[in-house]
């Protein structure tokens, strides 16, 4: 008894450094974002809002709500993460060594290659008439904030959680490497969100860096329902012809001032992901 006593406390007490660091990172990194959109705001960066609806002090209210149920489920599965390596389910090295800097770098990149992929393919499936509804909380987000990074539903938020342990299995990682790539992740994903586009300020799609998911193509992804599953690259939905349709030629355009705005770009649509839209439907508008 005494020993489930001290296990059921080291297990407690693991889950509360999880959930507190989840916590932190979670409330730091998006008022830096907001603060930092606050400060340059008439300085030119409202320019470069990308939709011209605000979000309501109720869909922040939600999505606030609904990121800190993500950071719960979140702080379980790393909890989890940190007894599966301690048990020798997962390799984390602590150092560089005995793997190395070159691996380190090959690491960070090929976890986020894999999210990415990782990311596609799920977010499709979330939009598959069967599991609509457990997507249904992250796409209220029509005009989404930095808040709704982690607006998701209890499944949906697991599904995302899912990714590391799986990707560990796979793969040993250094914990630098691993700090590195999350940390990208999360800024990558509050940036999505945050209803600014920052990246592309010439008249062209960059031929370096037209690879990139850009904020606006994921804001087109909850203005239209249909279109940009992606989350760091463009590749699949290149590939898989989910990209939308008037992406690329907003990109040959100033669109940063005009593109997104035109009614004739959000009434753009696609056969395959309706069922996201329908159960909207019965979702009451924001006051």
């Amino acid at each position: 008894m005494a020993q489930l006593v001290e296990l059921a406390g080291k297990i407690l007490a693991v889950w509360l450094v999880s959930l507190t660091v989840h916590l932190i990172v979670y409330a730091i990194s998006t008022a830096i974002v907001i603060h930092s959109y606050r400060l340059f705001w008439n300085r030119g960066l409202a320019e470069h809002k990308i939709q011209k609806r605000e979000a309501s002090p109720a869909d922040i209210r939600r999505e606030i709500r609904s990121s800190l149920g993500t950071v719960l489920i979140f702080s379980v599965i790393y909890a989890g993460v940190y007894f599966g390596a301690r048990g020798g389910v997962f390799t984390i090295y602590l150092g560089i060594e005995p793997l190395g800097w070159a691996y380190l770098l090959f690491s960070i990149a090929a976890i986020i290659v894999a999210h990415d992929a990782y990311f596609y393919w799920t977010h499709r499936l979330l939009h598959m008439r069967r599991f609509a509804r457990f997507h249904r909380t992250h796409h209220q987000s029509i005009t989404p904030t930095a808040y709704s990074c982690y607006a998701f539903d209890v499944s949906e938020a697991t599904l995302h959680g899912f990714f590391l342990p799986i990707w560990l299995m796979i793969a040993p990682m250094q914990l630098p490497a691993l700090c590195i790539s999350i940390t990208f992740m999360m800024i990558r994903n509050i940036l999505g969100h945050s209803g600014v586009e920052l990246f592309a300020h010439g008249p062209v799609r960059s031929k370096w860096f037209g690879w990139l998911v850009t904020n606006t193509d994921h804001d087109l992804h909850h203005a239209t329902f249909h279109y940009n599953f992606g989350f760091h690259f463009t590749w699949w939905d290149r590939l898989m012809g989910t990209e939308h349709p008037s992406a690329r030629e907003m990109r040959k355009t100033h669109w940063l001032k005009s593109g997104i705005r035109r009614p004739a770009v959000l009434r753009a649509r696609g056969p395959q992901t309706t069922a996201i839209e329908k159960s909207l439907e019965t979702v009451p508008s924001s006051q």
